[in-house]
């Protein structure tokens, strides 16, 4: 199994011109403004100091580059959404996502996190259906799940399928940072995406 410890900051790029210059595969984490992707990348590889977190929406600008002991970088892209640079900001998300999808041969998993408590929104719609129209691998990943019972987690479920066209149920994982069987089947699930 994939050791996610002792992973290590690389670089902040703002295309994938700027990337590393060692070539390794790579994961992505995308999502909204405060759906906790920082968090979550801090909690995979046990270090809550890796990622910087922040309370205020829209804080990563950049892509940020992590290591995983030269075996994948992980990615964490800037949330979309709400952001005080306002619709700027969500330009600015929508050209550095495209120029980083398009021929992009590191990239082996999406990690696309959509908060387990809110609705599915146009923007994660329509990030869905480009990795869909790309053949680009993904997998969903409920975040927060903490805080839903048995019920709201078959909502959760229920609204994902009803907005993103009928996903299939082993391309979801629930996820809390402070769930360790969660954080465990997402470090699976990278592993065998990377292999």
């Amino acid at each position: 199994m994939l050791n996610f410890r002792g992973a290590k900051f690389i670089k902040s790029a703002t295309s994938k011109l700027d990337r590393p210059e060692k070539k390794l595969k790579e994961v992505l984490f995308v999502g909204r403004s405060n759906v906790g992707k920082s968090s979550l990348i801090n909690a995979l590889v046990d270090n809550k100091s890796l990622c910087f977190t922040s309370s205020k929406p829209g804080h990563t600008r950049l892509l940020n580059y992590f290591e995983i002991k030269d075996s994948c970088y992980l990615v964490d892209a800037p949330g979309y959404g709400y952001s005080k640079a306002g619709h700027q900001h969500d330009e600015n998300f929508a050209k550095m996502m495209e120029d980083y999808f398009s021929d992009n041969n590191e990239l082996s998993l999406v990690v696309f996190l959509i908060d387990s408590r809110r609705e599915v929104r146009e923007e994660e719609m329509d990030l869905f259906n480009l990795f869909n129209a790309d053949h680009i691998p993904y997998v969903i990943v409920l975040t927060k799940c903490d805080k839903l019972n048995q019920s709201e987690k078959a909502k959760a479920i229920k609204e994902i399928n009803t907005s993103l066209s009928h996903v299939d149920k082993s391309n979801i994982l629930f996820t809390s940072i402070d769930d360790k069987k969660s954080i465990e089947s997402l470090q699976k699930y990278i592993a065998n995406a990377i292999k």
